[in-house]
């Protein structure tokens, strides 16, 4: 088919999208000269627009310059991503750290030098795209387990290893998932990885900011970070800036830091963003960032109290009845647009509501009374 073929295609099946440029401020966005309440952004701790963060941008700038120049194993690489990427192996309790231009591009780098033809990935059905592409491009042999369900991994996990004693097995799942936001059960996934000799790829782009002690992730809150062999996370969500990264150990450090395609011959991130994220994990760790996720949870609660993460999934079934309610809001202000496949399985289309701790209290009570609005109407169809 042609290009406008398969455009009318996707727009016959109400699944044609289109880029809207934004102004955001705080946790509002404009387009044009209308004024909506954000609420599907990952900045879940407002630091975007942090004054320590935007300064630390400004003065990364005036250290290291607007980009980088070369590759990082050329002349790309700069103190401020040897700091960030030191700080990062610090707070996951990890030998090394790598940081890359973004979370899929951390996946696509590190998972197919992980495993390869003669091995298997176990992956959560639910799992980030940028994970099921990196476990394809790998060429392992793939096995997909229901989300969430212990009892179907640990049947894979021992099926495999009743055959296999060499190939490698990396299982990989998310802390919290980027859809439903829900978590994984990660105490019982480390102890079937070790009991089964399998490895734990976990990503907590979506955790990273919002849980642990210090605001470092699933893996810090349960105590489990020195057991999981790689830790991948995003400095586009919480951490308010972009980026991705990995930490492991020194040695597969140093192998994707060689192997890696992606890294290898990429332009290196502006050394400013990596001074910036350094300091936003010092707040996201402080006494403010723990204020900052107080206020956090207390808006999930207004929407969906003992609710664990800042994403929460209002389910509208059919892609037609996503955009109406998307739309529906939007004329109430609010601006949340519709999530439907392939972003999500088909029939299960979706408005993604993400809090923050920068929306005001009453503005999610807001929300809250007209989603319960909606719900009530719909039921009475």
């Amino acid at each position: 088919m042609t290009p406008r073929q398969q455009l009318d295609v996707l727009a016959h099946q109400k699944l044609l999208r289109a880029i809207t440029p934004l102004q955001i401020q705080g946790a509002k966005a404009f387009i044009g000269h209308e004024e909506y309440w954000n609420f599907a952004s990952n900045d879940y701790l407002g630091l975007t627009k942090h004054s320590k963060v935007l300064d630390a941008y400004i003065e990364g700038i005036q250290k290291f310059g607007a980009g980088s120049g070369a590759s990082r194993l050329v002349t790309g690489t700069s103190l401020a991503h040897s700091f960030l990427e030191d700080h990062l192996a610090e707070v996951k309790m990890a030998e090394a750290a790598l940081t890359f231009s973004s979370g899929y591009n951390t996946a696509i780098s590190t998972i197919p030098h992980i495993v390869g033809k003669n091995d298997f990935v176990v992956l959560d059905r639910l799992s980030h795209a940028c994970l099921i592409d990196a476990a394809k491009i790998s060429g392992a042999k793939l096995q997909i387990f229901p989300h969430n369900r212990l009892d179907r991994l640990e049947q894979i996990l021992s099926k495999i290893r009743s055959k296999y004693v060499e190939p490698k097995i990396l299982v990989i799942t998310e802390s919290i998932f980027s859809m439903d936001g829900d978590l994984c059960p990660l105490r019982e996934i480390v102890d079937l990885c070790e009991q089964w000799s399998a490895m734990l790829f976990l990503d907590e782009a979506h955790a990273l900011g919002v849980i642990g002690q210090q605001g470092m992730g699933l893996a810090e809150k349960l105590g489990l970070q020195a057991r999981i062999p790689f830790q991948m996370g995003t400095l586009s969500k919480a951490v308010g800036l972009s980026g991705g990264y990995i930490a492991a150990s020194r040695d597969w450090i140093d192998l994707f830091i060689n192997r890696s395609r992606p890294f290898i011959y990429s332009t290196a991130p502006p050394p400013a963003l990596s001074f910036a994220a350094n300091t936003a994990l010092k707040i996201i760790r402080s006494d403010e960032g723990n204020l900052l996720r107080q206020r956090l949870f207390k808006n999930v609660t207004i929407l969906k109290p003992f609710h664990d993460s800042a994403i929460i999934p209002f389910i509208l079934g059919t892609n037609e009845n996503a955009l109406h309610t998307a739309n529906e809001l939007q004329e109430k202000g609010f601006l949340i647009p519709a999530i439907r496949y392939p972003t999500v399985a088909k029939g299960s289309a979706r408005l993604r509501i993400t809090l923050s701790a920068i929306h005001p209290p009453e503005i999610v009570e807001k929300l809250a009374q007209d989603l319960l609005a909606i719900k009530a109407r719909a039921s009475c169809i």
